[in-house]
């Protein structure tokens, strides 16, 4: 049966999803272009985006990234949804204002009584003076505060002071408790106090749509997108997916055919590809959401089989011996099967590239 045009399939937005990923073809870019193609990488921890820009760019080696970092043309810092992210120092300089209301509405959340307007000049002053870990900070803005619990002080400080982690000499960059400092010191320049959201919008749809209005919140965690969209309804291109919602997307932005192949692909934890819609069935089936999205707020690492994620994996390093466990959530095919097997043992290869020994190892779907 011929589809009504200005439709969209679901294997079609995977198709587009991916283009726009650099998921159907590993890309030539730096990891700064990068990072901004993707309009950021969640980095809740500091290894995961290097795994990120390895499984998307071409020849991606370990110390590209770090050498953007140290170049300070990107930087990790509490951004998308409240959470650490890695951004380009531009990217981070012209939307941190954007994102102010969302994290201003996370911290009434926390529901702390302090006034902001006295906490975070003396915040400042602390980071001013020397770069602080969150638990050295906590305990001196005690000292100012006795009143207003710890870690209250601590949390409202990293959402509504700018600040930047400080990149160290450790191996993906950062240590576990790093320092944090001053962005606008860090980038010789302050966030931009454009606030409208428009071209971070725009921004999303590249990296992500076609996509609804609650797609966009999601990953952003702004209120206000339908208005936003509807302003900008007649520059976009305008799509229904098989359910009949309206879906926005950049006129020119790549929408393959739905047969395109998709190569088998590893994605880290956290990647922003399964966190980034409100329906995430374009990648994630709802059946196997609990097994990617854990009850303890962890996003588990993944790996992709004709574009969808088709199960988990975990890597197990014993001395010389590094072991890439493959989780799958049904039975492979033998073309599958051989062809993460050689995606995976290079995988291993980037991130434990000092072991002696590398294995793949698949379990049978339902095994713990």
């Amino acid at each position: 049966m011929e589809r009504p045009l200005n439709t969209i399939t679901l294997r079609g937005l995977n198709r587009a999803t991916l283009a726009r990923q650099m998921l159907l073809a590993r890309e030539q870019a730096s990891p700064t272009e990068a990072v901004e193609r993707l309009a950021g990488m969640q980095a809740q921890e500091a290894k995961p985006p290097f795994v990120g820009l390895w499984t998307r760019l071409e020849r991606f080696e370990h110390d590209d990234l770090l050498a953007a970092l140290r170049q300070r043309d990107v930087v990790r810092a509490t951004w998308l949804r409240a959470t650490l992210h890695l951004t380009s120092a531009a990217d981070y300089l012209a939307f941190r204002m954007v994102l102010d209301p969302m994290l201003e509405r996370a911290m009434r959340g926390f529901g702390a009584q302090v006034d902001v307007g006295e906490l975070l000049p003396v915040a400042r002053e602390l980071v001013e003076r020397a770069p602080r870990n969150f638990n050295e900070l906590r305990g001196l803005l005690s000292e100012a505060f006795p009143k207003v619990n710890e870690r209250a002080l601590g949390y409202i400080v990293r959402l509504r002071l700018p600040l930047v982690m400080l990149v160290t000499d450790d191996r993906w960059g950062f240590p576990s408790v790093a320092d944090f400092t001053l962005a606008d010191e860090w980038l010789g320049a302050t966030p931009e106090a454009d606030d409208a959201p428009h071209e971070l919008v725009r921004r999303y749809l590249a990296a992500f749509g076609p996509a609804t209005a609650a797609d966009v919140q999601t990953w952003s965690g702004l209120k206000g997108i339908r208005g936003v969209l509807a302003e900008l309804r007649d520059d976009l291109h305008i799509v229904k997916d098989q359910g009949g919602r309206t879906l926005f997307d950049l006129p020119d932005s790549p929408r393959p055919d739905e047969d395109t192949p998709a190569p088998v692909r590893f994605l880290p934890a956290f990647d922003n590809l399964v966190l980034s819609h409100a329906d995430r069935t374009r990648v994630l089936a709802d059946e196997h959401k609990g097994k990617v999205l854990t009850k303890n707020l962890r996003v588990r690492p993944t790996f992709l089989v004709d574009g969808f994620v088709a199960g988990t994996w975990e890597i197990e390093r014993r001395k010389g011996a590094a072991t890439l466990r493959l989780s799958p959530f049904a039975a492979l095919s033998k073309g599958a099967a051989e062809e993460l097997g050689a995606e995976g043992e290079a995988l291993l290869r980037f991130a434990e590239d000092d072991a002696g020994t590398y294995d793949v190892q698949v379990e049978r779907p339902g095994e713990d």
